[in-house]
């Protein structure tokens, strides 16, 4: 494993650390009588940093859950699949970076936050853009290059 990936997983594995961390100490706050305020919004900022690495992850690494049930049975025409569906993914992230960028630059000024907790949500937009960038940028190589499948 490269120390990039190590990084990831470090990365990764830590935010889901910090989600559970935070729903044990909810959980039990509610059970003792003490609310955690802004439990659900600290997880889902912690779930959005887990996710998107464990997105790139895969997505260097050629490890995205597929349906292969067709594509294993294609013979030679399998890479040529593999391709194509490189490319569909690559204009499906395209969509969501276009959404994701317009509904980030039409907030951005707003200064929009989580009710309890006061996350900043402009950050996290910003971090999720990345990360599709990051992944558009793999499969864009890829497909250039060309990838073992």
């Amino acid at each position: 494993m490269s120390r990039l990936q190590s990084l990831m997983v470090w990365a990764g594995g830590s935010a889901l650390l910090a989600a559970t961390a935070v729903d044990t100490v909810a959980v039990i706050g509610r059970q003792v009588g003490f609310a955690v305020h802004g439990a659900i919004e600290l997880i889902q900022a912690a779930v959005l940093v887990a996710g998107a690495i464990a997105l790139i992850a895969a997505t260097v690494v050629n490890n995205h859950a597929r349906v292969r049930i067709l594509v294993e049975r294609l013979g030679s025409a399998r890479p040529a699949a593999e391709r194509v569906n490189d490319g569909l993914t690559v204009v499906f992230l395209v969509g969501l970076l276009v959404g994701s960028i317009w509904l980030a630059v039409d907030l951005w000024d707003s200064h929009e936050v989580s009710e309890l907790a006061g996350i900043p949500w402009r950050w996290l937009r910003l971090f999720a853009n990345f990360a599709l960038v990051v992944m558009i940028i793999v499969l864009v190589r890829d497909l250039v290059r060309g990838r073992d499948q």
